[in-house]
This record gives structure tokens, sequence and C-alpha cells, in this order.
């Protein structure tokens, strides 16, 4: 008999109880012979990650372990912490947290993520740090430039400088493209296919976690369906799972998510959709639907998560305003043509005119003052940042058109299109599959103008918005989503849930408190308020509010290994 969603759900919490009971019991019982904990958090909330309520406890660590939950006054430690009735949960796992290279060339920028009590974090949309070309240039790490090729050269390097949170990786499928086949609209030779699937074997032999794509970019937008499954299929013989950024998120939504449950049912892997989302008024509709499909194929046995982010506005390159097919010659050569009036006609008129593609400019109602600039290439004034096409077309001293194909062509902007809606975000949160993402990099304020608010705050904003404001979420629910679901989506099975033996991911917040500070505009990169302690595989990386100089992250391979 095939259990009801509802009822695997109740059946998985029954199996968790028993086992932390199980635990717990054998835990407290040796703690005396196994000498003091070396932290121990007194008078909590504990919140467990597996979605139950909250109840009051304690919790000892001892090395980079759980040792043991429950009544422990009296117990010797080394640290003592009283948590004051506040919550202790487990660390949060950012579903699609993007560049770890960033954590070796500007370290300060891993803040961004911890202070909003993220521990873990998936790195990689399309591209990834490995597979590299052999003649690919070298990476400044601190005043010493590093060459890498495979995960493992690369692995190695974070390792030995050491990173202050968990990583996780997968294999970019957009990556591989690149190193066989460079940036053109090619189709692979059955040869080149081969040499594809050997650099996604390679990563998956390191510990990749999956493939993952990002299909609305060239010159992943070029990849074949059946190319996708056949890369896949080598990451389903070490147990990945196929994380997309779908090949359409607005009029196609639906034929997106077919696509990417086909390639998961061809290749013999779960699927994992990024930041699922209907962009375009015309099409907020579409996400009731979506997710439909989704339980639709969840109920025939396809296993499809999803994560979202918590912001109406998305980020993306600016030059995806323009049809993808004009970058199939590669996007260097294509840029340089920009300066051609008659071109920016003709393009003008393709973006104005045709919807048979992703048209990002009729996502934000043919309007240049819903699309937000948040960073740009040292090409461009610094003044525009901040501003929306419309404005920077005053700074620039053109009209708002001119401005658009003037930052397309300089290269390296980024944008914040208003493209969504709440209430697909609230459809999204009541669907018990969706995670949570940041879908952004570690940011340094201090190196960077400006970035997406929801790399400094989108996990606080799902408790400050979503629980304490919209009454969408229980805590114990949010909790669940950006924790324990999140690792076991990628396989980490020792991290999510607060029970004895379990990795001491652990952070100590007031419910009421904790909270995003960061918004669109000037104050994109103002961090998130209200994380008091935080540990990464049991060392305090924020102290009562302060951030500490310490690197106890750690690479986290495929199956936890």
């Amino acid at each position: 008999m095939m259990l009801t969603p509802r009822a695997a759900r109740a059946a998985q919490l029954v199996l968790l109880v028993l086992l932390s009971s199980t635990l717990a019991c054998a835990s407290e019982s040796a703690t005396p012979s196994l000498g003091p904990f070396d932290v121990l958090i007194m008078n909590a909330r504990v919140v467990d990650g597996a979605g139950n309520p909250w109840f009051r406890a304690d919790v000892g660590i001892r090395g980079d372990r759980i040792a043991a939950v429950g009544a422990l006054d009296g117990q010797a430690a080394h640290r003592t912490i009283d948590a004051a009735d506040r919550v202790v949960s487990p660390g949060f796992v950012d579903m699609m947290g993007q560049s770890t290279t960033v954590l070796l060339t500007d370290p300060p920028s891993a803040e961004s993520k911890l202070r909003q009590g993220i521990t873990t974090y998936l790195s990689g949309e399309g591209g990834s740090p490995a597979p590299r070309a052999t003649d690919a240039s070298a990476v400044d790490v601190q005043g010493t430039p590093h060459q890498w090729q495979t995960y493992s050269q690369y692995f190695e390097l974070l390792e030995r400088y050491g990173i202050p949170i968990n990583v996780v990786h997968d294999v970019g499928l957009t990556q591989v493209r690149r190193v066989v086949l460079g940036d053109e609209d090619v189709e692979p030779t059955p040869e080149q296919l081969e040499e594809m699937k050997a650099l996604v074997r390679q990563a998956m032999e390191d510990g990749a976690v999956g493939t993952s794509t990002s299909l609305i970019y060239p010159p992943a937008i070029y990849a074949s369906t059946d190319e996708l499954i056949e890369l896949t299929r080598v990451a389903g013989e070490y147990g990945g799972v196929y994380f997309t950024h779908m090949r359409n998120e607005s009029h196609a939504l639906l034929d997106a998510i077919r696509e990417a449950i086909a390639v998961g049912s061809g290749a013999g892997v779960p699927v994992h959709i990024y930041h699922l989302k209907a962009a375009g008024q015309e099409n907020w509709p579409l996400m009731a639907e979506a997710l439909a499909l989704i339980d639709s194929a969840r109920t025939a046995g396809m296993d499809v998560t999803a994560d979202i982010y918590p912001y109406v506005r998305n980020g993306i390159g600016l030059g995806s305003f323009l049809h993808p097919r004009h970058y199939a010659a590669g996007t260097r050569p294509f840029l340089e043509t920009l300066g051609d009036a008659t071109l920016r006609a003709e393009l003008r008129r393709e973006v104005e005119t045709t919807s048979d593609w992703e048209n990002w400019y009729r996502h934000v109602g043919m309007n240049w003052d819903n699309v937000l600039i948040v960073s740009a290439s040292d090409d461009v004034d610094p003044d525009v940042i901040n501003r929306s096409i419309t404005e920077a077309a005053e700074v620039l001293g053109v009209d708002p058109w001119n401005a658009f194909f003037d930052l397309v062509q300089a290269g390296g902007v980024s944008v914040n299109p208003q493209s969504m809606n709440e209430e697909q975000k609230w459809l999204a949160l009541d669907a018990e599959y969706v995670m949570i993402d940041t879908d952004a990099s570690p940011v340094n304020p201090e190196t960077t103008d400006s970035s997406h608010p929801r790399a400094f705050g989108a996990f606080p904003r799902v408790i400050a918005k979503y629980v304490r404001e919209d009454s969408v979420l229980s805590l114990e629910d949010a909790v669940r989503r950006m924790s324990s679901m999140a690792a076991q989506r990628l396989g980490l099975h020792d991290r999510g849930f607060i029970a004895p033996g379990m990795a001491a991911d652990l952070l100590v917040f007031d419910p009421e408190q904790i909270r995003d500070m960061a918004e669109f505009g000037a104050n994109a990169m103002r961090y998130a308020e209200g994380v008091d302690y935080l540990f990464v595989n049991g060392t305090l990386v924020i102290d009562d509010g302060a951030l500490m100089d310490v690197a106890p992250g750690r690479v986290l391979r495929r199956g936890g290994f």
C-alpha cells in the first residue's frame, strides 16, 4: 500500500523520535565516563529540525558532535551557555549558495551567511569551481596564485586554507560544456560527449553531490534534454541528484518542470528545482499549476523537490534581457556588435514585441523603472549602482534604451527585476517539499559595491516574515525546511537534526528578535540580526553576537563522507 505524503511524513517523524530517544538514553547513561562536555547549552527551547513541537532541554556538545539532549543540569562542562529560553535549532542549510571560491579570495565574505545562521551551503548552479580547463588562468588566493583542474585538487585547497562554514558542491554542466565545447551553440560529437561524461564521473568520485544546470543562460541553453540525461546518468551511478535552474521560469514554466522531471527520470536520479518561481505578472497564476505538477510527479513515485528565496525580486544578468540566440557564436563577438544603432533598433523591436522566449522586459511590465542595477564591471560608471535603468540613463546622459544597450555591452551588469508576488511564495511554502536558498555567493560589504538583499537576509527573513508576520509557517516547520529537509536532500544524513550523535552545527536565537536588515537599494548589504551563538562542527563561530576568527568548516562530500 502506498502511503499518502502526510502519512509518510508522520511515519518518518515517529521513526526519528524513536531513534532520538534511544540515542539520548544511551548517550546520557554514558556521559559520566566520557568526562565533561566541551559546551553545555542550558535552559533552551529545542526546535529539533524534524518538525516536532519545541521542547525544553539542555544540549551537550563534545568535540564536533551533539553528545546529549535532555536534563543535563549539574553535569560538568568546559563552557556553559545559558540559552535563557531562547531557541536552539540545527544550523541552516542554504540549498543554493553559489561560489565557494570567494571563501578563498575574500574570506570575510563568509560573515554574510554565518550571521543568517547558515552553517552549510550548496555551491554551484550551471557553473562550478571544477572541472577547469588545463589552460585556465590562476586564481589569486590571499596573495598566492593557484591552479586546479579537478574537485580533488580544489577541495584540498579549501581544506589547506581553512573555511568557517561547511560547503557542498555539485558539478555544473555549464562548466563541463565550456571545458569541452566552449561557449558556442554546438552539439557534442559522440567523442566529446564521452569526454564530458568523464569529467562528470571524476567530479562525482571526488565528492560532488550531483549535476546542476542553469538553462536560461548561454551556453547552457544550447544543451539538449538528451545531453542532460546522458551526463546526469553518470551522476546517478554515484547516488547523485539533478539540480536545475530550469529552462524557463515564466510562460513556459510547466514545460520546464516536465523537462526537469524527464531528465531525472531518464537518468534515474532525484530532481531538485532551484528558486522555483512564476516570473511576470501574467504568469503568476502558473505557480499553483507548477506545484500541482510536482505533486502529481511525487504521487507517481518521482522524487522531486524545490527551493525558493523569500523575495519578489530576482537576480539576473542584464544581458539576459536579450534573446539567447544572439549569443550562439559566443558572448564576446555579439557584445562587440552592440554599438551599431541599426542593430540596437532591431533588438529593441524584438524585445518589445516577441514573447517566444523568457522575455524579462515583459516580466517587469515593460518598464525600466522596475529593473534595479546591483553590480557592474569596472568599465561602468559606479554611480549607476543601486539605480533603476531609467535613473541610470539620467546618470549616463542617454535615453533608457541606449543606457540598457551600453550597460549590456560593458558586461558584468547584474540587476534585480521586480518579477514575482507574495502569493506565490505563500503557495510554495505550503508545499511540504519546498526548502530555502539565498541564490547568492558570500558577500563582503568592504569589497563589493552592492548585492541582492537575499545574500544577507534570506534565512532570518523566513522567520521574521513568514513565521512572525504572515503566519504562513510555524517556527518548527520553517526550521525543518531550513535544516533537516535540506540536509537530507544533499545526502548529509548526520546533519540537520538535534539528537545525540549528530554533527554539532547549531544556532541559538530569540525567535522574536531574529530578522533580516538588508533592503533593496543602498541598504542591501546589512547583516542580519538575532543569531546570538552559532556552532559549526562544535566550534563557536559566533559567540554572544561576536564573530570569531576561526575556520572549523569542512568540505562535505557526497554521502557525507
